[in-house]
């Protein structure tokens, strides 16, 4: 915060911001109520001051560079007081992340192919779970534990598609695990240490919306669901490739982190017999 005085420096936080908006007004979704936007955001950034480590690494960030973070919801129209997305204070910067509720309000808006249901599981110790593919279609059966606080060993996402059409996608604790501590551009934040199960639920939903045709109105947009990511994307795409792809710290060079762990699964047909069985 330097010399400023706390009401100078959430006056450069408002200005800022609606300056950013201003310049990007045609990213902005229809219906965008800037006012309120910018209040809730003032609100949020109040709320995280009364925490007192938050406080102290919102104290070392340029309070010029917090607009760039908080637009970023805007573009997106995702609301930071339904939990879709969050702003968070780490390693000197405010970083920009969407939730598991924001990752599906996407999809669901932006993808070409209208979906019918998105959602993601946890699967914990004792949970049935099975995936199977029979005479080359595939099945996922599912029976949680009720009420079970045991163990999570992984997660799995399903989307399925109004023309019939489906696609999932599973992944082990240690292939989370492995995402977290790899890729995640704040392993040990708040939201992987409070909300653990959510973000197990966002890993695989957002692995699986790589293979969702998401089809963003204009570039902010694009970028701001990029930045959403919980994993470090590089935004430069090798030839030939079709999906993100991640830094890797040894050798700086871009690989496919999620497509390097596991081959991607295809839609197919939903077919009579294809259940989720839920408890």
């Amino acid at each position: 915060m330097g010399q400023m005085t706390v009401e100078q420096w959430y006056g450069t936080i408002k200005t800022g911001l609606t300056k950013k908006l201003t310049e990007n007004k045609e990213a902005l979704p229809a219906g965008f109520n800037q006012q309120r936007f910018i209040l809730n955001c003032i609100t949020v950034i109040q709320d995280m001051m009364k925490d007192d480590k938050k406080k102290a690494q919102l104290e070392k960030i340029n309070p010029e560079t917090i607009p760039v973070c908080l637009a970023k919801a805007a573009y997106l129209g995702l609301d930071f007081f339904n939990g879709e997305c969050y702003a968070i204070p780490y390693g000197g910067n405010l970083t920009f992340q969407t939730d598991y509720k924001g990752e599906i309000k996407l999809c669901k808006r932006y993808s070409k192919n209208k979906i019918k249901d998105i959602f993601a599981k946890v699967v914990r110790q004792g949970d049935f779970f099975m995936e199977e593919v029979d005479g080359g279609k595939q099945n996922v059966k599912y029976r949680p534990k009720p009420f079970s606080n045991e163990q999570m060993i992984g997660a799995f996402a399903i989307v399925v598609f109004e023309d019939g059409s489906m696609m999932y996608d599973t992944m082990s604790s240690e292939d989370i695990e492995n995402v977290r501590n790899t890729y995640s551009k704040a392993k040990d934040s708040q939201a992987w240490k409070s909300s653990t199960g959510e973000m197990y639920k966002k890993t695989v939903l957002r692995r699986l919306c790589k293979l969702i045709d998401l089809d963003f109105d204009n570039i902010e947009q694009q970028k701001a669901y990029e930045d959403g990511g919980d994993a470090v994307f590089n935004q430069q795409s090798l030839p030939g490739a079709t999906t993100g792809q991640a830094l890797l710290p040894e050798n700086d060079k871009p690989v496919d982190a999620f497509a390097a762990m596991k081959a991607q699964k295809q839609a197919e047909p939903v077919i009579d017999g294809m259940v989720l069985e839920e408890a």
